[in-house]
């Protein structure tokens, strides 16, 4: 089995995901997806041309990794939060 070079590997390829994609992946909706844009809660588009975006895969694979872990009560590496009322 070949390796990638180390320049791949310290600098993985850019990919850049549609909206159709980006909704498959997280199970949104387009309209919910540019209300959280709008809340600031959604990772933003790169503008493709004059109407056309699309974002970044690896900050909607972030997204979905703190969504993941928000939802377990962990933080974003996969440790346990302290629970709020726990005592110190």
């Amino acid at each position: 089995m070949t390796e990638r070079p180390r320049s791949e590997r310290a600098n993985p390829p850019i990919r850049i995901l549609r909206l159709p994609e980006v909704q498959a992946r997280t199970g949104l909706s387009r309209s919910t997806i540019y209300l959280r844009l709008e809340q600031g809660r959604f990772p933003r588009p790169v503008a493709l041309g004059a109407r056309a975006v699309g974002w970044i895969e690896s900050e909607i694979d972030a997204w979905i990794r703190e969504r993941i872990a928000e939802s377990r009560g962990e933080d974003a590496e996969g440790g346990e939060r302290p629970e709020a009322g726990a005592a110190r």
